[in-house]
C-alpha cells in the first residue's frame, strides 16, 4: 500500500478482492467481460472505493491466474469508461466519477401490510386463476403460433382475439361487437387514458364522471388534459338535471353495477342518458368493470347494445381472472375508431402478441365460460357470507345494491358512529376497510358509517372472523 490510498492488494481475502475471483473461473472466451463485469459491480456497489490504487496488471494476472493482456484489456476499457483513471508511471485507480448506490427494486404494489382482514374492494380471489388450463393453453399457443405472430401486431389486437371477443361479448353482454372496433388494450386503465386523450384532442377539456365513483378516473383523465367534473346519483343512476347542466359532452358510467353505491340504473335512466348524448353529439363511457357478476337474475346487458355510435365500452379480465395479466379491451364508436387505434400504436406498439393468443384460445375453447361460471358461484357465496355476519355482528346495519358484482356498500346504525372514529378504531384492530366517503366528491358530514366492503378475495370463514373482528374493536 502506498501512502497516497489504499491498494486492492492488500485487500486479499476481503469482499472487494473476492468480488474479482469467480471471473477467473469464466468460460476462457467470456473471461474478459467476466472481469470486466466484476470490476464496474465492485465499483459501483462501493467495495472499490474512490481513489483505490489496483495492483499492477502483472500482480493481478498473477493472482487471478489469468493472461496479463486479459487484465490490461479490463483496465483500459474501464478507464475509457470513467470508472478507473490512469496516471503515467503511478499506476491504475479507482476513479471518483462513480456515485456508489445500494440497488434496491422497491415493490409499488398496492397491498394492505399488517392487516388481520382486508375488505378494501377491488381484488378478485387469485386463487380461482386456473393455473392448469392457463399452462395448457400458453404451451400449445406458444408451440403453435407462426414466427410472424412474435412480430409487431395490429395495434387494435390479434384479428383472432378481436373475433372471440366480439362473440362473447355479444353472447353474455348483449354488446354490437364488430371486431373491427375493438381494440385489445392491457385493462380499463389503459382504455380510459387512450379514450380521454382522443376527447383532449378534438378539443374537449372536462368530463362528466359519477360522484360517487371510481378513485381513479379523476387521476387518468387529468393526466391526458380533462377536468372530472363530479356528477349526482338519483336512484335510476345518474342524475340527468346535474348532468345537464354541467355542459360536458362525455361522461364516464358503471351502468350494469354502480361503483360503488351498487345500484343498477334502471331502464328509463339509461334511455335518458342516450338521449342526452344525441342531443349534445356526446359520449357515454361504459365502465362495464364486473358486469358478468349477477346474483339474483340475469346479468342486464350492456347500454353500449342500445346505441354503439355514442357508447364506448370498456372492460377487462382484471376481476374474472387477474389484474396482473393487464388485458382488457375496448369498443369503440365508428367516429373514434381511427384516432383511437392510431393513439394506441404511439403509446406502445400494440399488446403482447403472445398473451393475447393464449387468451384468443381460452376463449375459444370455453375456458373463460368456465371460469366466469366458477367465480360466480365463489363470490355468491361470499356475498351471502358477508350479508350474514353483518346481520349478526352488527344489528340494524342495512347492506345496499344490487346482488351483483366484488363488493357491497353496508351502512351502520347510528350508534357505531360517528365514521370517523369508526374508521380509527377497526384500524388499530388491524382491518382494512373504504369508506363510501372516500369514492365521493361531496361529503355528506352526518358521521353515518357507511363502507363499501369488498368480499371476492377472502374465504367465507375469513369474511366472518373480519367481520367479528370489525365488532370487536367496538366492543360489540
Amino acid at each position: 500500500m502506498t501512502s497516497s490510498g489504499t491498494t486492492l492488494g492488500s485487500l486479499a481475502g476481503s469482499a472487494a478482492w473476492e468480488v474479482l475471483l469467480p471471473a477467473a473461473s469464466a468460460p476462457p472466451r467470456a473471461r474478459g467481460r467476466a472481469l470486466q463485469e466484476a470490476l464496474r459491480a465492485a465499483i459501483r456497489a462501493g467495495r472499490l472505493a474512490p481513489g483505490t490504487r489496483l495492483p499492477s496488471s502483472r500482480d493481478l494476472s498473477a493472482d487471478l491466474g489469468v493472461s496479463r493482456g486479459l487484465v490490461t484489456e479490463a483496465y483500459e476499457q474501464l478507464t475509457a469508461e470513467g470508472y478507473l483513471r490512469s496516471d503515467r508511471g503511478s499506476g491504475t485507480w479507482v476513479g471518483d466519477a462513480v456515485r456508489a448506490a445500494r440497488p434496491r427494486a422497491r415493490d409499488l404494489a398496492p397491498r394492505s401490510p399488517g392487516t388481520r382482514a382486508d375488505f378494501v374492494p377491488g381484488t378478485p380471489d387469485l386463487s380461482l386463476f386456473p393455473r392448469a388450463a392457463w399452462a395448457a393453453v400458453h404451451r400449445a399457443v406458444l408451440a403453435e403460433a407462426p414466427h410472424r405472430e412474435l412480430g409487431y401486431p395490429d395495434p387494435r389486437g390479434l384479428p383472432r382475439l378481436r373475433t372471440a371477443l366480439a362473440g362473447l361479448l355479444a353472447r353474455r353482454r348483449g354488446v354490437v361487437a364488430d371486431p373491427e372496433r375493438l381494440v385489445v388494450v392491457s385493462g380499463v386503465a389503459q382504455a380510459t387514458a387512450l379514450l380521454g386523450s382522443v376527447l383532449h384532442a378534438r378539443g374537449l377539456r372536462a368530463i362528466g364522471v359519477e360522484d360517487p365513483g371510481s378513485p381513479q378516473h379523476g387521476t387518468l383523465y387529468a393526466a391526458a388534459g380533462l377536468a372530472a367534473v363530479p356528477l349526482p346519483l338519483d336512484g335510476d343512476g345518474l342524475a340527468l338535471g346535474p348532468l345537464r347542466d354541467s355542459g360536458v359532452r362525455a361522461v364516464t358510467t358503471t351502468p350494469a353495477h354502480q361503483y360503488p353505491t351498487g345500484i343498477a340504473y334502471s331502464a328509463r335512466r339509461r334511455t335518458e342518458l342516450l338521449d342526452w348524448a344525441r342531443a349534445v353529439d356526446g359520449l357515454v363511457l361504459e365502465d362495464d368493470y364486473d358486469g358478468d357478476f349477477r346474483y339474483d337474475r340475469a346479468p342486464v346487458g350492456a347500454l353500449q347494445g342500445l346505441d354503439p355510435e355514442r357508447v364506448a365500452y370498456l372492460g377487462s379480465v382484471s376481476k374474472s381472472l387477474a389484474p396482473g395479466l393487464r388485458l382488457g379491451w375496448l369498443l369503440v364508436p365508428g367516429a373514434l375508431a381511427e384516432e383511437v387505434v392510431e393513439r394506441k400504436r404511439t403509446m406502445d406498439l400494440g399488446h403482447p402478441s403472445l398473451d393475447q393468443a393464449v387468451f384468443a384460445r381460452f376463449v375459444e375453447r370455453g375456458d373463460y365460460d368456465r371460469q366466469l361460471r366458477r367465480c360466480q358461484r365463489a363470490y355468491r357465496e361470499r356475498r351471502d357470507a358477508l350479508v350474514a355476519a353483518l346481520a349478526g355482528h352488527f344489528p340494524g346495519a342495512r347492506v345496499s345494491g344490487i346482488a351483483a358484482g366484488l363488493h357491497a356498500i353496508a351502512e351502520l346504525p347510528e350508534r357505531y358512529g360517528p365514521e370517523e372514529e369508526f374508521l380509527e378504531r377497526v384500524a388499530a384492530a388491524g382491518v382494512a376497510v373504504r369508506s363510501l366517503g372516500a369514492c365521493t366528491h361531496t361529503r355528506t358530514g352526518d358521521g353515518r358509517v357507511r363502507l363499501v366492503l369488498g368480499y371476492a378475495h377472502l374465504s367465507a370463514a375469513r369474511i366472518r372472523a373480519g367481520v367479528g373482528l370489525m365488532a370487536g374493536a367496538l366492543g360489540s
